[in-house]
C-alpha cells in the first residue's frame, strides 16, 4: 500500500516558488487578459529538503497541489476540508497534512481532484481578495518581496475584474499596492 508521510519537527521549513504551469491559450493563440494576470507560480512548502505541497491564490481562490505516491487512487483518499482546517491522507493511515487554514474559507464551494498522480484542492476565500500570506497557520509565510508580488498581483486582478475593456497586464505600482479586499470599499461581490 502506497503511504505518505511527513511530520513537522521544531525546524522552520521554507518556502520556495517556481513557475506555474502555463494557461491554455484561447482559439486566436492569445491568452484572455484575465489569464495573464492568474498566478504565475506555485508557491512550495519545503520540508528537510523535499517538497510537502504547493499552492497558489486568485481574487477568490487558493489552490493547494500534493504530489502523491504511485498507484493511488481517488478512492484511497481521505480529504476533509472544513472552513478552518484541510485534512489529507490515505485511508486507513495517520493523515499526510492535517492543517489550521491562515484565514477561513467557503467549505460548501471547495473541492479537489486527482489528475496524473497530483492531489488538487481548490478552496474558495471566504473573505474575497484577502491576499494569504502562507496556505496553513505555523508555515513559512511569503517573504516581504513575494508578498507584495501577490498583493499587486491580486490588485490588477481586481482592476481587471471591475474594468473588463482595459487591459492590466502590463500595469505596475509605484511602492505598496493597496489591499485588494478592502481599497475603495472592498471587492464587490
Amino acid at each position: 500500500t502506497p503511504s505518505l508521510s511527513y511530520s513537522l519537527p521544531s525546524a522552520r521549513p521554507t518556502v520556495a516558488s517556481r513557475p506555474r504551469q502555463p494557461a491554455d491559450a484561447d482559439e486566436g493563440g492569445a491568452a484572455a487578459m484575465g489569464d495573464q494576470l492568474a498566478p504565475t507560480k506555485r508557491h512550495a512548502f519545503n520540508h528537510e529538503g523535499r517538497v510537502i505541497y504547493e499552492w497558489d491564490q486568485s481574487l477568490e481562490e487558493l489552490n493547494c497541489y500534493v504530489s502523491l505516491p504511485r498507484g493511488v487512487s481517488a478512492k484511497m483518499l481521505a480529504v476533509c476540508i472544513t472552513s478552518g482546517n484541510v485534512k489529507i491522507g490515505i485511508k486507513g493511515n495517520p493523515p499526510y497534512l492535517d492543517h489550521h487554514t491562515s484565514h477561513l474559507v467557503k467549505t460548501e464551494e471547495c473541492f479537489w481532484t486527482l489528475e496524473d498522480g497530483e492531489l488538487h484542492i481548490q478552496l474558495q476565500k471566504l473573505q474575497r481578495g484577502k491576499a494569504w500570506a502562507s496556505l496553513f497557520k505555523g508555515h513559512d509565510h511569503l517573504g516581504l518581496v513575494q508578498g507584495q508580488e501577490e498583493q499587486q498581483r491580486l490588485m490588477l486582478e481586481r482592476f481587471q475584474e471591475e474594468n473588463p475593456g482595459f487591459d492590466f497586464s502590463g500595469a505596475s505600482f509605484n511602492g505598496e499596492a493597496p489591499d485588494p479586499s478592502t481599497f475603495m470599499g472592498g471587492v464587490k461581490y
